[in-house]
């Protein structure tokens, strides 16, 4: 008969629920392994199966009671360190998606938005269009994969302890946070630009002819040189955002 004490199991229970912790705070705001579409029930069950995997090759972690003061304030440390690691990745979609709403607005297409499950609220056509393009190359470069390798390799960069992310890195993590405006115009700077000519054009053009119909002709000109801009920069615009990717993972690569 096997005999196990209560601190043995305390111990195994420690190994397995930390873990489990940091990889469920990723799964809630990663994209795609934390997006909305995603059950719940997947997502903790992919969460749980990836633990099971990961959880024996760890180091060996502080020997704090799981059930102490201590091993709380390391269980919630785990899961915001998870919830930081998929909120860096997040921001480079909310940045695209402000390139989508900067694009779209100069287009005439504000009014053109219906609601989004992932952000509860509401979004315009090419902000998720250039989202959905960001998406698809994160799944086609394998991204998540990359994600979830860097993930595994947090736990040595960031073991598990009390003290393990310190400001330093909460920092460039806050300071990450304004790159979604650097990179909403740089990727939505060519077509605005084309817009913004557009728009110059046909107002320099209406104070030539007072008798045009701005109104009548102005939406189908903008929309049209907008959907042109849109298809002519659609094949340059893979590089950026797998570069913004690529910087994204060596962000978290970096956190200590």
């Amino acid at each position: 008969m096997v005999d196990f004490t209560d601190t043995q199991l305390l111990a195994w229970v420690s190994a397995f629920m930390w873990p489990l912790t940091r990889i469920l705070g990723i799964f809630s705001t990663a994209p795609v392994l934390g997006h909305a579409s995603l059950p719940i029930q997947s997502r903790v069950g992919l969460a749980v199966l990836l633990a099971i995997l990961v959880a024996p090759g760890l180091p060996a972690s502080t020997e704090q009671d799981i059930l102490s003061w201590y091993g709380l304030l390391i269980t919630v440390q785990q899961f915001l360190i998870g919830v930081a690691i998929g909120f860096v990745m997040s921001l480079i979609f909310t940045g695209i998606e402000l390139a989508g709403e900067l694009v779209g607005m100069t287009m005439g297409l504000g009014f053109a938005t219906f609601f989004d499950p992932q952000s509860k609220g509401r979004s315009s056509v090419i902000s998720q269009f250039l989202s959905l393009l960001a998406l698809l190359l994160f799944l086609a470069a394998d991204f998540h994969l990359l994600l979830i390798e860097t993930l595994v390799q947090s736990f040595r960069t960031l073991p598990i302890e009390v003290n393990a992310l310190h400001w330093s890195s909460i920092r460039n993590i806050a300071f990450w946070g304004g790159h979604i405006f650097s990179i909403g115009v740089q990727i939505s700077l060519p077509v605005v630009t084309a817009l913004l000519i557009t728009n110059l054009a046909l107002g320099i053009l209406t104070r030539a002819a007072p008798q045009l119909n701005l109104f009548g002709i102005g939406f189908p000109v903008t929309m049209s040189v907008g959907f042109l801009m849109l298809g002519l920069c659609l094949p340059y615009w893979s590089t950026p955002i797998m570069r913004l990717l690529q910087s994204g993972l060596d962000l978290i690569r970096s956190l200590n």
